[in-house]
């Protein structure tokens, strides 16, 4: 006896048409709130925004530096402040990238309208809880920062700041001007951990994006002359790829303008912070929440370039793999013209395709290794200073 239709299985739900500009959203989002992409209406809020945060912060940390007889607290003050004027420094330039951003999204919406088949939409699937997952991590890095700089605060014996700075008034005077130097820095290094949000997640959402559309170029190359039997048919989308091909080095083209000099701020901010907070957290701190927050702050530092060292990797093999791509094809069954056209996408595949950071790094996993080992070396010199 055949089952009852009520006790068959739902369907399963429809897969979501590809649209990974989607994972922009958030970025766009942090952009608005930091000031830069607002209406008209908020030219007051953005030009205070960036006055008071992204120059002034930087500026307040900088003037206190190596103020303290506290190794300790100089050396604190020293990563912070390295820390904020490279980020405004990247802001700034992200900033003045917005337009370049939404042509990279333009490209991105017309590669996206080639992604129809199913096995390409159960990527992009994939793909967006990946992305997810990787958000939420840069998320977590930055708040876990944030509540172990409070915490340090918090529980010091003393009254203090929560980093060495100047101020234009005595802040020790009075409970008001103490609480307004507090809350200044409070919410002033809460907008640069959302601006060092936006500068470190950005080059990895596009990397991991363009990663992803040469996969699914590689889907789509793969597939050709197995789905229809049509020569004329196999030979327009063979074309189309060759189209999408050139697309994507034109996307990686404008990535790498966006992120090249960013990325060099990145790497070298990364290596001098890590050896700087393995020093602190060897030689000059004693507090337990002191040691907690440069034990944060150590984890969060490899974490902030790791990712997009990976997608630089990743999305440099998949280029590297596209030839292969092509002969899984049933090229063998397909018109002359076609096999001219495949030696055409084949050859163009084998040019070696990597991002540059300033044009002089690669944003590659080896790169990651080289700015841990940098800052190894700087430490041993530190150590060999100490004795």
């Amino acid at each position: 006896m055949s089952p009852s239709p009520l006790s068959l299985p739902p369907p399963p739900p429809p897969l979501a048409a590809v649209d990974t500009r989607s994972f922009f959203k958030l970025h766009w989002t942090c952009f608005r709130v930091l000031g830069i992409n607002a209406p008209s209406s908020n030219t007051y809020y953005s030009v205070l925004l960036q006055v008071l945060v992204t120059l002034c912060y930087p500026f307040h940390l900088a003037l206190a530096l190596f103020s303290s007889p506290d190794a300790s607290i100089n050396i604190q003050n020293l990563t912070v402040c390295v820390t904020c004027v490279a980020c405004s420094m990247k802001f700034v330039f992200y900033a003045t990238r917005l337009s370049r951003i939404r042509e990279l999204e333009s490209i991105i919406a017309a590669l996206d309208a080639r992604a129809r088949s199913l096995c390409e939409r159960r990527y992009f699937v994939q793909l967006r809880k990946e992305l997810r997952r990787i958000t939420i991590c840069f998320l977590c890095i930055y708040t876990v920062v944030g509540v172990t700089a409070e915490l340090m605060f918090i529980f010091h014996n003393e009254r203090n700041l929560l980093y060495p700075a100047w101020f234009p008034f005595d802040w020790r005077a009075s409970n008001l001007k103490f609480y307004a130097a507090h809350s200044y820095q409070i919410v002033g290094i809460s907008y640069q951990l959302l601006q060092n949000f936006v500068n470190d997640c950005f080059p990895t959402m596009a990397l991991a994006l363009l990663s992803a559309h040469i996969k699914l170029l590689g889907i789509r190359v793969s597939q050709i002359g197995h789905e229809t039997a049509s020569l004329g048919a196999n030979e327009a989308e063979l074309l189309h790829c060759i189209k999408d091909q050139e697309q994507l080095y034109n996307v990686l083209n404008i990535i790498q303008n966006i992120i090249s000099l960013p990325m060099f701020l990145q790497f070298t901010v990364t290596a001098i912070n890590l050896c700087l907070g393995m020093a602190a957290l060897l030689y000059f701190v004693d507090a337990p929440f002191d040691r907690l927050y440069y034990l944060a702050y150590l984890l969060a530092l490899p974490l902030q370039i790791f990712p997009i060292c990976y997608y630089g990797t990743t999305f440099q093999l998949l280029f590297d793999k596209l030839h292969v791509e092509m002969f899984a094809s049933n090229w063998v069954e397909q018109t002359h013209k076609f096999r001219k056209h495949m030696i055409l996408f084949c050859e163009r595949s084998l040019m070696s395709q990597t991002a540059m950071a300033g044009g002089i790094v690669r944003i590659h996993l080896d790169t990651f290794i080289s700015t841990c080992k940098a800052a190894y070396s700087l430490l041993a010199v530190i150590m060999k200073m100490n004795e």
